[in-house]
């Protein structure tokens, strides 16, 4: 009697622990699938200026001609600045203005819109959209030194005048998603969860080669 209790009692140890292992597995690939698919964040194009390099420096008035908008360059009040960059004729480019009003309000940036094209196009898209105080810039040079060739794009530039983030912006986690990025001092959301995911791969081919020598020294 005493040893068949103990052998119940050993099996259900074994059961036990058999479960927590398979939790702590369950919750580990929970975890993955989690990172694996996330939202990518705003995607970051190859050209124009890189992310950590300097923005560059432009001085212009804004599309009323009232009001002169410095762009790159330290910042004296020490805001962030978003860039973005729209098309009139861009319906995406009118869903993301609420998203870019609230945001800017919410993080404090200094937010600045560029964009190019027909002086009739820019003037019946403000009637529209009216976007308050925020300067609206119409420069064919800015974005060309850029490279934009989608819109909505943005870039964050910090209060040095360095840029920290950009990519193409069609939500409101997208915008998030560069200002996440600086404060996780990272490029773009997209490379951490690339190198992230890299790490989670070693580490299990690193494991499964660990237990494949344990099991091979095992025989």
């Amino acid at each position: 009697m005493l040893e068949a209790l103990m052998v119940s009692n050993i099996l259900l140890w074994i059961v036990t622990l058999a479960l927590g292992l398979t939790v702590l597995a369950l919750a580990r690939q929970i975890g993955l699938l989690h990172e694996r698919s996330a939202p990518l964040g705003a995607m970051v194009t190859d050209a124009g200026p890189n992310v950590g390099d300097k923005a560059p420096i432009f001085e212009l008035d804004d599309f009323s001609g009232k009001r002169r908008v410095a762009i790159g360059g330290p910042k004296r009040q020490g805001l962030d600045t978003l860039l973005v960059f729209l098309a009139p004729t861009c319906p995406m480019c009118n869903k993301i203005l609420p998203t870019m009003q609230a945001l800017a309000r919410q993080e404090h940036l200094d937010v600045i819109v560029v964009s190019d094209g027909a002086r009739e196009e820019h003037e019946r898209f403000l009637h529209r959209h009216p976007i308050g105080s925020i300067p609206y810039v119409v420069s064919a040079e800015i974005g060309i030194r850029y490279r934009i060739g989608r819109v909505p794009y943005a870039v964050l530039i910090d209060d040095q005048g360095v840029i920290r983030a950009k990519g193409l912006v069609n939500t409101r986690e997208h915008l998030e998603s560069l200002i996440e990025a600086k404060a996780m001092n990272v490029a773009s959301i997209q490379q951490y969860l690339k190198e992230t995911q890299a790490q989670h791969e070693e580490g299990d081919a690193q494991h499964s080669g660990e237990a494949a020598q344990s099991s091979g020294a095992r025989r």
